[in-house]
Order: C-alpha cells, then structure tokens, then sequence
C-alpha cells in the first residue's frame, strides 16, 4: 500500500495522476495549506521539509516529484508509464523532469514564495514582476526544443506529461500567454481529457 500526502493546486498532482496511470493501490491524503498543516508536527514527521508531495511506500518514504515519478514507473513496470528498460532513455525522461522541477517549478514560485530568497519587500515585488519573463522563456524552450511530439517524449506517454500538466494549469496565473505555446496548450487539452487526469483532479478538489 502507497499512501500519497498531496494538497490541492500543487505539483503533487503529477504523482496522484501517475499513480492512478499505474492502478496502484494507493490512499491520497489531503493536507491543508489554509490550516498550515504542512508545518504541523504529524506531517513534519513524515516530511521535515514541510512541503508536498510526500509519499510512504513499504519501503520508506519518498518526496520531490521527479523521484516519486520515477518509483512509480519502476514500480509498476505493466503500466509502461517510462522506458525503464533503456538507460539513456530513462535518463531523458528524468532530464526533462528535473528541469520542471529545478528550474520552471523554481521559476513559478518566485511569484508566490519570494520570501525564499530574499526578506527586502522590494526584492521581493522584484522577483515577482520577473515571473512571466523567467516562466515564458522556460516554456518556451519545452515547445521549441522539448516536447517531442503528441506527449513530452514523442509517440509514448511517460511519467514526463502529468508533471508537464500539472504545472501548464499555471501558465496563465504567472502572465504568460498562451497563445504563445500551441504544443504546450495542445498537450495540456489533451492531457485534460483523460479519464485518469479527470479523476485525480475530481479526488483532489472535492
């Protein structure tokens, strides 16, 4: 049994999404930002960061997106959901998430979360106003020389589209148009009607 440990409008949808793809046996457990649960002492228990996603699993627990993806992949080998049979292939798959991760994911919270880096206000309002350039150009990079073709890694899905999703719900949110991402904006339709992608979003905003 996995437990996930996800708040709603956070990157942990990718995982919800990417456990669901893998019909794992699996409980989502809700943590409430409003109630700052995340900082509580239960949670800080399973995850000293204090942040989501986190996930238990029989052999401990795991957080940080890419490396839950990735777990799931290899975990649920049937579902077909990464190449884990092909290193370099792997390997790509686990580039193109750490760049979400490290690098557009990073890039979405200084709008947010500017309290990270800097306590000058100014500094902070800075960072912020940095946001749709710094987001733009990270998308724009995905839809020019990234997203291979109908899903991230070309003609297969991969654990690489929900997280690709996850975070393209934001794109309006940090001022980028999008009209200036037709692949992007293609691939989050598509990815919107599956029936697993419906269903995560269904458990996690009820």
């Amino acid at each position: 049994m996995i437990t996930l440990y996800y708040a709603a409008h956070t990157c942990s949808l990718a995982s919800h999404i990417a456990l669901i793809d893998a019909r794992a046996d699996f409980t989502a457990v809700r943590i409430s930002f409003a109630a700052d649960e995340q900082r509580q002492p239960p949670y800080l228990a399973i995850n000293p960061k204090g942040r989501v996603p986190a996930m238990v699993t029989p052999r401990g627990i795991l957080t940080e997106t890419p490396a839950m993806l990735a777990f799931i992949a290899q975990s649920f080998p049937a579902a077909r959901l990464a190449p884990v049979g092909d290193a370099f292939a792997f390997a790509q798959v686990q580039a193109f998430n750490s760049y979400l991760c490290a690098t557009l994911h990073v890039a979405h919270a200084h709008r947010m979360r500017g309290y990270r880096w800097a306590d000058d206000a100014a500094a902070i309002a800075a960072m912020r106003r940095k946001v749709p350039q710094a987001v733009g150009d990270c998308y724009d990079l995905i839809e020019r020389d990234m997203l291979k073709g109908p899903w991230v890694m070309g003609e297969s899905y991969t654990i690489c589209d929900p997280y690709l999703f996850t975070l393209a719900q934001w794109i309006e949110d940090d001022g980028v148009d999008p009209t200036r991402l037709p692949r992007v904006i293609d691939h989050r339709n598509r990815m919107s009607e599956r029936a697993h992608v419906r269903r995560a979003l269904a458990e996690e905003l009820a």
